[in-house]
């Protein structure tokens, strides 16, 4: 209650009201860019902890610290935040895997040049688990289309390595009628289940323990044949 003087001798007493309540806080407002950025980062948290079947708008709007709508306002339904979220992640990872790769092998050695590139792509698995789940393991509740866009960027993965294998063999040396086609195929697979292995088991399987099966598979690489004359 109050008590408030009125006049000399005179005293009114009033019960309290109500407590006003505390103002909501309102969250920061943020360039669109910006927060974007900030919900395609939670959303990647929520997936890392529970996995992509299980990502919800509520969820992600819980993580990031904001109100509903803020996030209704950017991605209105969930598939289009998870695509969002899937194309982000693969474009980053794939300028990871591009800029590892050589772009001229006339001033390195071939060999050293799959190896650096391979660790380079192995780290970069075991620096960022949830990107590279996301790419290299089968991603249950993922639309349609990134699937499309997975093999899309693989064949130009595939593509770019056939390259490079070509050069190397020039200046290795190599047999003619080596199928260089297939051993890309071999080799892309190869270093793809390394990744897996380091997702599944980052403990068990760190990229340096890796290093010498990388450096093995070059031994299995057709090598320059010898002409031999008879005795």
């Amino acid at each position: 209650m109050t008590v408030e003087k009125k006049s000399a001798g005179v005293w009114q007493i009033s019960p309290s009201g109500p407590e006003p309540r505390p103002r909501r806080r309102n969250t920061p407002r943020l360039p669109p860019q910006e927060r974007r950025t900030q919900l395609l980062d939670a959303a990647l948290r929520v997936v890392g902890r529970d996995g992509l079947a299980q990502l919800t708008m509520q969820a992600v709007a819980k993580e990031a610290g904001v109100a509903k709508p803020v996030l209704y306002a950017l991605y209105p339904t969930a598939p289009e935040l998870i695509g969002a979220l899937l194309h982000r992640e693969h474009a980053r990872g794939m300028a990871q895997v591009l800029g590892s790769l050589p772009t001229d092998l006339r001033a390195s050695d071939p060999d050293d040049e799959f190896i650096g590139a391979s660790m380079t792509f192995l780290e970069a698995v075991a620096a960022d688990p949830m990107r590279w789940r996301l790419i290299l393991m089968h991603a249950d509740g993922a639309p349609s289309d990134y699937r499309e866009v997975l093999t899309a960027a693989r064949d130009q993965l595939l593509t770019r390595s056939i390259e490079l294998l070509t050069a190397g063999f020039q200046l290795r040396g190599g047999p003619a009628d080596a199928d260089i086609e297939l051993i890309g195929n071999v080799m892309l697979g190869f270093i793809e289940v390394l990744g897996r292995l380091v997702l599944s088991d980052p403990q068990g399987f760190p990229p340096e323990r890796l290093r010498s099966t990388v450096r093995a598979l070059l031994r299995t690489m057709p090598s320059p044949r010898t002409p031999t004359g008879n005795p």
